[in-house]
């Protein structure tokens, strides 16, 4: 078998690795809706995925006993088009808000109100957006390039679906910032550009920021004591 030339090998590797980090939100994708981004640094979240995050390296955990969560928002307001609804957009926000309560509401008591021993949560969703999926390594033979194309062009090809958010975590008490994080996922792919996106399309990714917020606060705190 002729091996593969070696540029044609060296865009397969740049494409892999495009990959493994496009769950990374570049700066130049923040939305300006924290207030100052410029502590962020490259960081894990406890589930593995790449975030960029700051923590108050004094924050003690174990001083909150109780959280307060304010409806999570669309920073900037977005618009709705043919595949992405507004009433979608709507599901989204809602189940995110429920989906905070729930996770954080079981290590913490909901509050009704900022106050003293709180964590206030202020997220935004900053981004629901699909697109064609980029090329895979493989497609870079050149014959299987001339077939992505074709089918891109019919519009047949799958939608990778990209959903980013951004939160402030903030005392209750003095409105001090506590931490912040900026991260996005990806949703199930849409089979071409005419599928419309449904809330179970980026579920399972809101479950897993919320997830991460509570698992995040339980290994601060033990870390703290």
């Amino acid at each position: 078998m002729k091996p593969l030339p070696r540029a044609t090998l060296l865009c397969a590797a740049v494409l892999a690795l495009a990959a493994c980090s496009s769950n990374r939100v570049d700066p130049s994708e923040y939305s300006g809706f924290l207030k100052d981004y410029s502590r962020l640094k490259p960081a894990e979240s406890v589930s593995g995925q790449p975030v960029m995050r700051w923590i108050d390296p004094n924050v003690k955990a174990g001083d909150y006993t109780q959280v307060f969560i304010e409806p999570s928002q669309f920073y900037p307001k977005p618009q709705a088009t043919a595949v992405i609804s507004a009433q979608t957009l709507q599901e989204i926000t809602r189940y995110f808000n429920d989906a905070m309560r729930r996770e954080l509401g079981s290590v913490l008591t909901l509050a009704k109100a900022p106050g003293p021993n709180t964590i206030v949560v202020r997220p935004a969703i900053t981004a629901v957006s699909t697109h064609t999926e980029g090329l895979k390594p493989y497609e870079v033979v050149p014959i299987a390039l001339v077939a992505a194309a074709v089918n891109t062009a019919a519009g047949g090809r799958d939608q990778a679906v990209d959903i980013a958010v951004e939160a402030a975590f903030l005392d209750g008490g003095n409105q001090k910032v506590l931490a912040q994080v900026v991260r996005k996922g990806s949703g199930k792919e849409l089979e071409n550009d005419t599928q419309q996106l449904t809330l179970q399309d980026v579920k399972p990714v809101l479950d897993g920021w919320a997830s991460d917020m509570r698992k995040s606060f339980v290994a601060l705190k033990d870390k703290t004591r």
